[in-house]
């Protein structure tokens, strides 16, 4: 029993030590390196900076926003031991830490004057760095924090940002710093940032800031953009070289339409490849420099490609279809409307991607505060009020598209017009009227209207032509000649659908009517009007007495006798022939 009770003892104190270790490890796990502590307003060290004296009375520590304006405001004077202040070394020794403090510091300073345009004024300008958001849209917002981020540069393909603190020594005011591993991050980022080799050479009296740049770059600037532009200019001249010496075809015409867009892109490429390589300039300039190369590239690449697929559709068009008209297959006609739709879809993507990757880019969401655009109330009311009509004929063109009510090529009556769909549009469709006039009209207006399609099932089309005859007028006469009058006609087809009937009458006259199928709507106005002029030339040549006549009454009384001199044989009445 009391090895059974010792046993018992033994197992409990087994598990209060596991107990307290597991509780001490917790402890070590929760200690920050440097003696951090895990406080959500700040990071409690020990020690701070020790190597470097009391930090002078300029420099001010209390937020964010006024640690780095106190930075950059020493380092422009020139104070970088001063500065060094703002940076915690206390990866660093107490002898590191003088010596390297203030070089880390200027080294600091080149880096934000030459990457991004830091912009102190977004920085958190309360103690606790609150996070406010007006708007609502941040669900963060009301937290402190112990860390923000100042700058994100990007050095060899790789992502570094330059992040504040914010640490406690003891009882003492709490204070906004460069966080270490920030701080380690200095020498890579000024390889990448720091002056270029050109700099050595520039006299130190034009290293002066004048206004937001260098005294030098306002003269290296302009000669830089000369430089970018006659490469462009030589390259554009390069491009319609070649696009003559090219065999004409589709080829040809592809390269006489990249000159521009070639030429933005070799500028484009040699501007980055001068600030990587040969010159560095301020935040300002190469902010300016990179957003417009970036946008430049983007639209010179997305315009390529649309140049590209106009001309496969070109040659297409060209190879497959030709002339376009409702003579061509349907299937053809259908080609090349789905060709047009593909066309519109990857322009529509293209724009899309170019828009989302230059945004992406350049962080306008977060540089410009235009993350307010975001919300769907606010999108509603601009895609509502200034992109309505667009957007609907956007829609509408697509669904013509994609449902194919009509085709390119097709026949069309439409308010009156016989006219040709040539080309379906984003926004508007083109038409061509039987003489050759070009119709313009808006997608939603055009489907908003009925329309007739002659060329929906088929060309074919039944035509009709109507006389008007006498009525002692021999129809089986008539009838027999007008089958073989329409039996010559090349374009009327199906002869056993030939018909000629008496469809009216009046008291003097009577109404035939002739029908026939054509194998076009066109070719059968033709056909029709072929018929019409042949059976009145038979009529005229053989029949004159079937023309229509009207019985005129000229007078119930004898003019030349008077009122009274009425006839005994009652009145007077003549025929006169008068085709109708």
């Amino acid at each position: 029993m009391n090895k059974a009770y010792m046993k018992a003892n033994g197992s409990w104190l087994a598990w209060g030590v596991l107990v307290m270790a597991l509780t001490f490890s917790s402890l070590c796990v929760a200690q920050t390196q440097g003696g951090e502590s895990d406080n959500e307003r700040w990071f409690t060290v020990d020690l701070l900076n020790t190597g470097l004296g009391e930090p002078p009375e300029e420099a001010n520590r209390v937020t964010p926003r006024e640690s780095i304006r106190s930075f950059l405001k020493l380092t422009d004077q020139e104070k970088y031991e001063a500065a060094a202040h703002m940076l915690n070394l206390s990866e660093f020794s107490e002898d590191e830490q003088r010596e390297q403090g203030g070089e880390l510091a200027r080294q600091l300073a080149e880096i934000f004057q030459r990457g991004d345009w830091l912009s102190v004024s977004d920085l958190p300008g309360r103690e606790d760095a609150v996070i406010e958001d007006p708007t609502g849209q941040d669900p963060r917002v009301g937290e402190t924090r112990r860390n923000v981020e100042v700058s994100s540069l990007k050095a060899d393909g790789e992502t570094y940002d330059i992040r504040l603190g914010r640490y406690r020594v003891g009882e003492q005011e709490p204070v906004w710093l460069i966080m270490p591993v920030s701080v380690s991050y200095i020498p890579v980022l000024y390889e990448q940032y720091g002056p270029s080799m050109l700099e050595s050479y520039i006299p130190e009296r034009f290293q002066a800031s004048f206004g937001i740049l260098r005294i030098w770059e306002w003269i290296a600037i302009p000669a830089f953009l000369v430089f970018v532009g006659m490469v462009g200019w030589v390259v554009h001249c390069m491009v319609g070289l070649i696009s003559k010496w090219l065999p004409s075809g589709a080829s040809s015409i592809f390269a006489s339409q990249i000159g521009m867009p070639a030429a933005l892109i070799a500028m484009s490429l040699v501007t980055q490849m001068l600030l990587d390589y040969v010159v560095s300039f301020s935040a300002v300039a190469t902010t300016t420099f990179r957003v417009l190369l970036i946008s430049i590239m983007a639209w010179g690449v997305g315009t390529i490609a649309l140049s590209l697929v106009d001309t496969i559709m070109l040659r297409l068009t060209r190879r497959i279809v030709g002339e376009i008209d409702d003579t061509k297959p349907r299937d053809e006609r259908r080609l090349l409307t789905s060709l047009y739709a593909l066309r519109r879809a990857i322009i529509l993507i293209t724009v899309t991607a170019v828009s989302v990757y230059i945004l992406g880019q350049v962080q306008l969401f977060e540089t410009l505060g235009l993350s307010i655009l975001a919300s769907a109330s606010v999108l509603a009311v601009l895609v509502g009020v200034a992109g309505q009509t667009v957007l609907g004929n956007i829609l509408s063109s697509f669904q013509l598209s994609f449902a194919k009510p009509i085709r390119i090529g097709d026949l069309v009556i439409f308010e009156g017009e016989w006219c040709y769909v040539e080309g379906i549009f984003y926004t508007f469709i083109r038409l061509r009227s039987w003489d050759e006039r070009r119709l313009i009209v808006p997608v939603t207006y055009f489907t908003s209207k009925p329309f007739d399609n002659l060329s929906v099932k088929s060309t074919k089309m039944y035509r009709s032509l109507t006389l008007t005859l006498h009525l002692s007028a021999d129809i089986e006469l008539l009838r027999d000649k007008f089958l073989e009058v329409a039996k010559e006609e090349d374009s009327v087809i199906e002869h056993h659908k030939l018909l000629c009937y008496v469809t009216a009458q009046t008291g003097t006259a009577q109404t035939v009517t002739c029908y026939l199928m054509t194998s076009d709507p066109l070719a059968g106005w033709t056909a029709e009007m072929n018929v019409r002029e042949q059976l009145l030339a038979f009529i005229r040549d053989n029949h004159p007495e079937w023309w229509p006549r009207e019985i005129v009454v000229i007078s119930h009384n004898d003019i030349a006798r008077g009122e009274h001199g009425k006839r005994a044989s009652g009145t007077e009445s003549a025929e006169k022939d008068s085709p109708e």
